[in-house]
């Protein structure tokens, strides 16, 4: 059976969902998104996305043809009428179509597209026995040039770090910022345990502040594990005791060895498999 995708308030089979070619979202890259997982028909933190998805869009001057309960009810309707149980959500707002130029002026009917499907996450074994960082050198996006907290349609800076990695046969590459400080990964925030405290980098060093990331944090507080918000440089990840990675398709995944040093003994550390444990009891009663 065909899926059906949510465009701007109609519920259309894949095949017919589109947009125009003029959409500045298309063009321009010019509009914002959310990745968002369903775990047992449940829609996983969704006033969280979709509060952080109006930040976005109010960042740009992109308004929103939905109220935030309206957008909330289309993300379970679409959910509901793909019958996904287990899945992913992708909720995309473009500016619209508009002429071949810049002038958000000229653009009119911001498009409201849901995609509810199936993810492919990372494959089991890189949970069991952890991933392998290298640190690319495309440096994330300067946070005076574009906020890296507006979760934009334009991924290059993302892309272009990302085939860093895969150009050396890794899944994922550790971003820094202008300073020469850790960010996040390309899709994925990082955290390090050192001495029984865990850390991550602050807001301000050009992260975009995840979702599960923030559930992670409350996650390690309410187990009694002391979280720091803190500035890192690459020293520190070379040096702790273990290593992780949290988002939402990789939800919480070890990470052994970064630019060819082994962190910690070089097997997922006891802080990490622990807040494995809880957020997937929180996500799945396991």
């Amino acid at each position: 059976m065909s899926g059906k995708v949510y465009v701007s308030g109609k519920l259309l089979p894949k095949e017919q969902a589109v947009v125009s070619v003029y959409d500045h979202g298309l063009l321009y890259g010019d509009g914002v998104f959310e990745g968002i997982r369903v775990y047992g028909g449940r829609v996983f933190l969704l006033d969280e996305h979709v509060e952080r998805l109006y930040e976005s869009a109010k960042a740009i001057r992109l308004e929103i043809p939905l109220s935030p309960a309206e957008m909330t009810t289309a993300v379970e309707e679409t959910v509901a009428a793909n019958g996904i149980a287990d899945g992913y959500v992708r909720l995309v707002i473009t500016r619209g179509a508009g002429t071949l130029g810049l002038d958000i002026r000229r653009t009119s009917h911001p498009q409201v597209i849901i995609i509810a499907d199936t993810i492919t996450l990372y494959p089991p074994e890189l949970y069991e026995k952890g991933l392998e960082l290298v640190t690319a050198s495309t440096i994330r996006n300067h946070p005076s040039a574009l906020s890296a907290r507006i979760k934009s349609l334009n991924y290059l800076n993302n892309i272009m770090a990302k085939i860093e990695a895969t150009d050396q046969d890794k899944v994922e590459a550790l971003m820094l910022n202008h300073k020469g400080e850790v960010a996040e990964c390309t899709g994925d925030n990082i955290f390090i345990v050192k001495q029984g405290v865990l850390k991550t980098p602050p807001p301000d060093a050009g992260i975009l502040e995840g979702i599960t990331r923030g559930a992670v944090i409350r996650l390690a507080q309410q187990d009694g594990i002391t979280v720091q918000q803190t500035t890192m440089v690459r020293h520190d990840v070379y040096v702790a005791d273990e290593c992780f990675l949290t988002g939402t398709a990789a939800e919480v995944i070890p990470a052994v060895k970064v630019d060819g040093r082994v962190i910690g003994d070089g097997s997922p550390g006891p802080v990490t498999r622990r807040l494995l444990d809880l957020f997937r009891r929180l996500t799945r009663g396991e």
